[in-house]
């Protein structure tokens, strides 16, 4: 996969990470791939904190990490990504033993927004409320973890941050506690540190011991079994001028962060492209091998796809005709045989498919095709 890149001008050499500059600052995103997290991961920035939390309770962290075999070094390095599952079981296990039914909350106290990463960068810099939240909208699920998706909503007078995680394990408390707080924290950080929501909801029944300090701490009504997890604000604010802007910063790390983010599409789909090649030639191609090896689950993964507004089903159509054309030119194969080897239940449905796809039957593009090589 070839890197793009953006010219900006200057004169120094410097190489940091993913972004490259060199005699005429180039960014590039060649190498940037392995510094974001992949499906199923997140950056171990999500856990900062975790620590030194534990022994303000009197416990020993290093035992808790050693039982999920996560290293105590890997909070510190921004490169670091561990497994989502884990997070959450080690979240979910903490307030456990601890007896703490807020410990997600209790983490988010001792965290900032950076822990979304550079999207946190690039929304800071954004002109206003709107730019900045479209920045997290986009670039959290590159930069923190493909399985955060941000979403805002807006009615007449009443604007929703809206916010889910996908990590396989159904909806955790303590990842959502968590959320709710480092959300509030990160429009605060936007309108200014005597922020309140308007009100905030989360999925889950909210214990009554747990609802009156987390409203005391969002300052607001909270309510659980909703339809989403929410921060509620004036719609009005959405328009309301960024204090940290930075236009040139916006610019030049937004055009990095969208050329990464479009390569890394491409990528994807490069996979599932791939995956579908090999398993046509064994007959056995589908969403639940593809998934499979891949690493992660079908429903995963043609949610990724939707996004691209790609559909599974289409790359194996595109791939069959791809192949069928190939087949037709370059050998002696019956049309029959060629409809088995691609999947096709009969030699009809192959014929239908192909025309649908190239306007010719199977038969006539060979021909044409063998004409045309004559010709020549």
């Amino acid at each position: 996969m070839g890197g793009a890149s953006l010219l900006l001008g200057g004169a120094d050499k410097v190489r940091r990470r993913g972004l490259r500059l060199e005699n005429t600052f180039v960014i590039s995103v060649d190498g940037a791939f392995d510094v974001l997290p992949s499906h199923g991961t997140v950056q171990a920035g999500y856990l900062r904190g975790f620590q030194d939390l534990v022994r303000s309770r009197g416990r020993d962290p290093r035992k808790m990490l050693e039982h999920y075999e996560l290293d105590s070094l890997t909070f510190e390095d921004p490169d670091q990504h561990i497994d989502c599952a884990t997070a959450v079981n080690l979240l979910e296990s903490c307030s456990s033993l601890l007896r703490d039914p807020l410990f997600g909350m209790r983490l988010a106290e001792r965290q900032n927004p950076e822990v979304f990463g550079c999207a946190a960068t690039l929304a800071r810099a954004a002109p206003n409320l709107r730019q900045a939240l479209q920045s997290l909208i986009d670039y959290v699920p590159l930069s923190a973890s493909p399985e955060c998706e941000i979403e805002l909503v807006t009615g007449r007078e009443v604007a929703e941050l809206r916010w889910r995680t996908d990590t396989g394990l159904g909806d955790s408390e303590q990842v959502n506690y968590q959320g709710l707080l480092l959300m509030t924290k990160t429009l605060q950080m936007f309108i200014g540190p005597h922020f309140r929501p308007r009100y905030a909801t989360l999925t889950f029944k909210i214990a009554r011991t747990n609802l009156q300090p987390i409203q005391e701490r969002l300052g607001c009504k909270v309510s659980g079994n909703a339809e989403a997890h929410a921060i509620a604000f004036p719609v009005e604010l959405l328009d309301q001028p960024v204090a940290t802007s930075n236009r040139m910063l916006f610019s030049l790390l937004g055009s990095y962060l969208a050329q990464l983010r479009a390569a890394s599409r491409s990528g994807f789909v490069e996979q599932v492209e791939g995956y579908v090649r090999r398993a046509l030639a064994t007959g056995n191609c589908s969403v639940n091998g593809c998934a499979v090896k891949l690493g992660t689950s079908s429903r995963t993964l043609q949610k990724r796809l939707t996004k691209m507004d790609v559909k599974f089903s289409n790359i194996v159509q595109s791939e069959r005709i791809r192949l069928a054309k190939h087949a037709l030119l370059h050998g002696d194969s019956t049309l029959d045989e060629i409809a088995l080897q691609l999947g096709y239940s009969e030699q009809t449905s192959f014929g239908r498919a192909f025309k649908r796809s190239t306007g010719m039957t199977p038969q006539a593009f060979r021909l044409t095709e063998d004409r045309m090589r004559l010709s020549n």
